[in-house]
C-alpha cells in the first residue's frame, strides 16, 4: 500500500523522477522493477509517462524474479 500511494501521489516524467521516489528502482528494457518490502518482492509495472499511466504486471517473490521468466513479457 505504501507504494501505491506514493506512486498515486508523484507525476513522474522520466526514470530519474521515479528515482526520487524510489531510489532503488531499475528500468529494464520497456519495464521499470521495484524493490518491495526489503527486497522480499519485486514490483514490475510499465510506466507510460506522457499519459501519466502505470501499469502492474507482476508482483514476484525474490526467488520467481530470479527465475528470470518474467523477461519474456518485459
Amino acid at each position: 500500500m505504501a507504494w501505491f500511494k506514493t506512486a498515486t501521489a508523484v507525476r513522474w516524467r522520466h526514470i530519474q523522477d521515479v528515482r526520487r521516489s524510489f531510489p532503488d528502482a531499475g528500468q529494464i528494457g520497456r519495464v521499470l522493477v521495484f524493490n518491495i518490502r526489503h527486497n522480499r518482492y519485486r514490483l514490475i509495472a510499465t510506466v507510460f509517462y506522457p499519459a501519466k499511466t502505470i501499469y502492474l504486471k507482476a508482483l514476484l517473490t525474490h526467488s520467481e524474479y530470479d527465475r528470470e521468466e518474467w523477461k519474456k513479457w518485459a
